[in-house]
């Protein structure tokens, strides 16, 4: 089980950055995903190629989510230039800090791989986090630093029957990206259920395009939202995701061709599906995950 009120005492002394930020290590961690790669935009329009170089680009505009939470839109190149990225893939920023430092970081855009002319990112900014600060110091006509793509994981339509989606904060990206591509392919029949967390109803992120896509398709899209603090007209779930709710509302362990995937800071991977080694290690499966039976080949940890 997982309280979101822990996560967010967490934060404050260490911001949630799913691969370590020293650039020694984010260059290792791109190393092995730009190797292993596989881009879908045709070469010729993708603005990240997975050839290790970085690329600036301009910010076109952004947009206060919350208090600290902003969706910003960057320019690529031409009107018909693409990412480069494929589904639950993500990118690597970089800055360079007055006194020469990288500051290097990861994020998931929440816009569709193949969009054209730009993209899009939802950034938190944390007490402590160098990237999400600088990123939403960012004004109209500056530009950040992007390469990639890291592929996280290899998503086939229909290849699984059912999956589900654990999340608790920004951790909703790389989620929300399957959710979209599972909704804009009408070949791909995979049921998902999305169980999401976060403090208050004004943290969570990208509701209205979650709601629009269940409320089109009830019948294979199971959305449920848990708050820590809600308000007294809150609806929807209280407290944390435990593992009780994992288990009387998505598929068991021992169901045919079902997949979990998590994704959240450090307190939640540990309560819900045990945390990852490194990016390229998922590590064992543990929590609440482990309980209900849950191996291995079952589980992946964006």
């Amino acid at each position: 089980m997982f309280s979101i009120r822990a996560f967010r005492s967490a934060i404050v002394s260490k911001p949630w950055a799913p691969i370590a930020a020293t650039s020694v290590v984010a260059a290792a961690a791109s190393s092995y995903y730009f190797s292993n790669m596989a881009i879908s935009n045709d070469a010729k329009t993708a603005t990240l190629k997975g050839d290790d170089q970085w690329v600036d680009l301009k910010l076109k505009s952004s947009k206060d989510l919350s208090h600290n939470t902003k969706a910003l839109i960057f320019e690529l190149p031409t009107p018909d230039s693409t990412l480069g990225l494929t589904t639950a893939s993500a990118l690597l920023t970089k800055y360079v800090t007055p006194k020469g430092s990288n500051v290097v970081r990861p994020y998931t855009p929440v816009s569709d791989p193949d969009s054209k002319g730009e993209f899009e990112l939802v950034v938190k900014s944390y007490p402590e986090g160098k990237m999400s600060k600088h990123i939403h110091e960012l004004k109209e006509g500056d530009t950040l630093s992007f390469k990639g793509p890291i592929i996280k994981y290899q998503w086939q339509p229909n290849l699984h029957k059912e999956i589900t989606l654990i999340g608790a904060g920004t951790g909703i990206t790389p989620l929300y990206q399957l959710i979209s591509a599972i909704n804009k392919n009408p070949e791909d029949k995979t049921k998902v259920n999305l169980f999401y967390g976060n403090a208050t109803e004004g943290d969570i992120l990208l509701k209205d395009e979650i709601d629009a896509i269940a409320k089109a398709k009830p019948q294979q899209f199971n959305v449920h939202y848990f708050l820590d603090k809600p308000s007294d007209n809150w609806k929807g779930e209280n407290g944390f995701i435990s593992e009780e709710f994992i288990k009387g509302n998505s598929p068991a362990a021992d169901s045919d061709n079902v997949k979990v995937f998590v994704c959240g800071p450090p307190p939640f991977y540990k309560a819900i599906s045990g945390a990852k080694v490194s990016p390229t290690d998922q590590g064992e499966v543990d929590g609440a995950l482990k309980n209900l039976g849950f191996n291995k080949d079952q589980v992946f940890k964006f």
